[in-house]
């Protein structure tokens, strides 16, 4: 009962913190530079101001703002998310067909990102001091300050142009015709390079926290009782240090699950992946509004949603946690 309060307690200040991200991405989008009307009047080659006129008309550009944002915010509330004139379609539709792409993309690349960095750092706490710590820690700093895209960039240089072993773009062989198996171990063949490179940076990131945790806790009182207990190292090191340790790492986890969305915005350009983030950036390109504004509220409430979700995970990683609503 306690754990249910708390949810709703919690998906209740969610839906308060949402409206206040949408009223400010609404600001946001209509102070910046650029006019919808005259970019897709400049792509049908009518720039003349009656054709300008017409256009700001039929998309509602030429109301006060005032009116425009409670259109919007009232459409919300109808779950109408607005229509993209740009791609003749219904925003919400856009967005539902694209959106599995980029949970499956960012879901494997999160899910790489954790287990590699854990691993990696535990074997780097166990060893410290020595050349496999010396290496972990080398690698992890290089793949953090290394740029995302130029890792894309040489993923695909060796990986797809000169070894040839992972497809260079898309998310399916184009006039395949796959189903089953078949389809789902190509779309998994397509997933590898870009899913590994969105998750290296994170996979460096949880690498040095995991190490410097497990070192951290490692030097606690009650690990010493244990090792003069007589229990094995690797028994200390399994239920009391590493199940200790972990919770920062969650913490941190719990806080970028949301941000590797907009990571996947740049991993989806280069490898031309079909997911929200490539939507998202060719909206920007367009001026498409409506497109840019609910891309922006989904990210914003998968952001929230992984938050609460990472909160419910403390307590099945040490039960001492109390919720508090």
């Amino acid at each position: 009962m306690q754990t249910l309060r708390y949810i709703l307690m919690r998906l209740a200040k969610a839906a308060v913190i949402l409206f206040a991200i949408v009223i400010l991405n609404f600001c946001l989008i209509h102070a910046a530079p650029g006019d919808p009307a005259a970019v897709m009047a400049g792509e049908a080659g009518a720039s003349d101001e009656l054709f300008l006129q017409q256009l700001r008309e039929k998309f509602g550009l030429d109301q006060p703002f005032h009116v425009q944002l409670w259109k919007y915010v009232s459409g919300l509330l109808q779950l109408d998310m607005g229509y993209s004139y740009r791609q003749d379609a219904p925003v919400w539709d856009l967005i539902m067909d694209r959106l599995p792409a980029t949970l499956l993309l960012t879901g494997a690349a999160f899910l790489l990102s954790i287990l590699l960095g854990v691993v990696a750092g535990v074997m780097a706490a166990v060893r410290v001091g020595k050349w496999a710590d010396t290496a972990i820690t080398v690698a992890a700093l290089l793949l953090y300050a290394t740029p995302l895209f130029w890792v894309a960039l040489m993923a695909i240089l060796l990986f797809s142009v000169q070894l040839g072993w992972f497809p260079s773009y898309g998310m399916e062989s184009i006039g395949s015709e796959l189903t089953g198996l078949s389809y789902w171990l190509d779309v998994a063949h397509h997933l590898v390079l870009p899913a590994t490179t969105l998750g290296l940076f994170f996979t460096a990131i949880y690498t040095r926290m995991t190490r410097a945790s497990f070192l951290e806790t490692a030097a606690e009182d009650f690990v010493k009782t244990a090792r003069a207990k007589g229990l094995s190292e690797g028994k200390i090191a399994r239920r009391h240090i590493l199940r200790n340790a972990i919770l920062p790492v969650v913490t941190l986890a719990g806080l970028q699950a949301g941000q590797i969305v907009g990571g996947a915005v740049l991993t989806e350009t280069v490898f031309a992946w079909p997911g929200i983030g490539r939507l998202m950036f060719d909206a920007l390109l367009q001026r498409d509004y409506n497109v840019l504004l609910g891309v922006f509220l989904i990210s914003s409430a998968m952001v929230l949603l992984f938050n609460l979700i990472t909160d419910l995970i403390y307590l099945l990683v040490d039960p001492r946690i109390e919720l508090n609503t």
